[in-house]
């Protein structure tokens, strides 16, 4: 998937209304790296600020936790974006790295951090070589932080922080069993603040503009921007910055808007959800937004699917995938991952599918929540929401049918990874 980044205003705004373009802004109008210490962990608080990278969590907590732990403490950056269809982190590194590296320094300042490291994929290309340039040059100005940049293996699990810290710490890019959390042990056994690069962006402007203007844009819960891949059927992919509670149809017109019919959206990427009929693009981008469909915001991904694709096809393609990302810890993501990607290509292939469809029905409630960590979780989820948002595509594939007539792959699958160190 090709996508570049934009950097007009996303939104027509009435006069005197908060653009919502802040991450993609033009670096050269930021002024200086804020100050800024243990106050703005209540200033993050007041701002309501929750993680960009897939969880949600408010994002205080964490700093909350870190801050209040012994010992001195590490602040870890995760930018190493291991889901296929988002290009959020790397655009945001590309754009402007000193502000994510802005948003490491003042997080450590906030939890008594002497050592701040950014990770990146070893694949992110350009945005890798700009994350390094960045560290390499802001190392040498900050003399209370010890600031370095560590280039990751590509692996979809690499974005569960304990993988992160796993693989920190010298092991391989696999989760671990917690407790303890990274916010009590992690990086060479001391607390660790693990936030997504976004994330981390976001507190350089409240440290800078404080949590009033945060709150400027977006919903009264679900305040401030994020930054949303947009994919698949339109026009023009790409990257965007849009305040949360923005129409799905108008963040898709920001690519272009669909070039065919929608036959359905991805939202929240692999781990994701299957929105279909009446009409998906009509939900609010928000948690609120999106939890009566069954969806969720996520890390801020968008796939459009044109109405002339099979959904249980791409659903299938994707299984597979996840089964091959297993971390090979458990039987519920071993063996259940590919039994649910076995029964996924069975039903769109018209395979025995009345009983792959009752494996796809029966197995996510066997593989979920009995995993080491969350991998087998999403990719249950993700069954699941096809055959409940396409109904009468299963029923045509019970029959051995297809309302299908492009055949080609639309949703990205990396090649199978060689590598966990």
């Amino acid at each position: 998937m090709t996508t570049t980044a934009t950097l007009r205003i996303p939104l027509p705004r009435a006069p005197g209304r908060p653009s919502p373009v802040r991450l993609l802004a033009d670096p050269r109008t930021r002024g200086a790296a804020p100050d800024a210490g243990p106050w703005l962990i209540d200033e993050v608080g007041r701002a309501s600020l929750r993680g960009r990278g897939g969880g949600g969590f408010p994002t205080h907590r964490k700093l909350e936790a870190v801050a209040a732990a012994r010992g001195r403490t590490v602040v870890v950056a995760n930018a190493t974006e291991g889901e296929p269809v988002s290009l959020k982190d790397v655009t945001l590194l590309r754009h402007d790295p000193d502000l994510v590296i802005d948003g490491m320094l003042a997080a450590a300042a906030a939890v008594g951090a002497r050592e701040a490291i950014l990770v990146v994929s070893r694949g992110a290309g350009d945005a890798r070589e700009a994350a390094e340039r960045a560290v390499a040059r802001r190392a040498g100005g900050t003399r209370r932080v010890r600031l370095s940049c560590a280039a990751a293996p590509e692996r979809f699990v690499m974005g569960e922080e304990s993988a992160l810290v796993n693989w920190l710490n010298g092991g391989p890019a696999r989760p671990t069993l917690t407790p303890p959390r990274p916010s009590e042990r992690g990086v060479g056994g001391r607390p660790t603040l693990v936030q997504n690069a976004e994330t981390l962006a976001h507190i350089a402007l409240i440290a800078r503009h404080g949590a009033d203007w945060f709150r400027e844009v977006g919903t009264d819960a679900e305040p401030g921007s994020m930054l949303v891949t947009v994919s698949g059927g339109v026009r023009a992919p790409g990257v965007h910055e849009v305040a949360l509670g923005t129409p799905l149809a108008d963040v898709v017109d920001l690519a272009g808007g669909p070039v065919a019919g929608v036959g359905g959206v991805l939202v929240g990427g692999y781990f994701g959800t299957w929105l279909a009929a009446p009409d998906p693009l009509a939900l609010p981008l928000s948690a609120a937004g999106l939890r009566p469909a069954g969806g969720s915001v996520g890390a801020g991904t968008i796939v459009v699917l044109p109405a002339d694709r099979c959904p249980l096809a791409e659903t299938a393609r994707v299984a597979t995938y996840l089964a091959g990302e297993t971390a090979g810890q458990c039987g519920p993501c071993v063996f259940g991952l590919r039994a649910l990607a076995g029964a996924a290509h069975a039903l769109a292939g018209g395979h025995d599918a009345a009983a792959a469809l009752r494996d796809m029905r029966d197995l996510p409630d066997e593989i979920e929540r009995r995993g080491a960590c969350a991998h087998p979780d999403g990719a249950a989820r993700l069954a699941r929401s096809a055959i409940a948002a396409f109904p009468d595509e299963v029923e045509r594939h019970l029959r051995g049918e297809c309302s299908a007539t492009d055949r080609r792959p639309l949703l990205p699958v990396p090649a199978a990874p060689t590598e966990w160190r």
